[in-house]
C-alpha cells in the first residue's frame, strides 16, 4: 500500500489575500494589509515580497488609535 503524498508547505502570511487602500495614489507610496486568525499583516505595495509587520488584532486596534489621534506625529 502507498502512503499519500503530503505537502511540507505551511500556510503563512505569503498566502494571504493583501489589499490596498481605494485612497491610495498612483505615486506608490502605499502599504497593504492583510488579516486571519487574529492577526494582522502590513507590507509595502512597491515590495510584497519584502519583510511583513505582524500586529495582534488589539495591536492593530491600538496602532491605528495611535495614528488617527497623532501619537506618531
Amino acid at each position: 500500500m502507498t502512503q499519500p503524498e503530503r505537502s511540507t508547505h505551511q500556510p503563512g502570511p505569503r498566502d494571504l489575500t493583501f489589499r490596498k487602500s481605494s485612497y491610495s495614489g498612483a505615486n506608490g507610496q502605499c502599504v497593504e494589509v492583510a488579516g486571519a486568525d487574529g492577526s494582522r499583516w502590513v507590507r509595502d505595495s512597491k515590495n510584497p515580497l519584502g519583510d511583513l509587520l505582524h500586529f495582534t488584532d488589539a495591536g492593530w486596534t491600538q496602532f491605528l488609535r495611535s495614528m488617527k489621534t497623532g501619537t506618531f506625529d
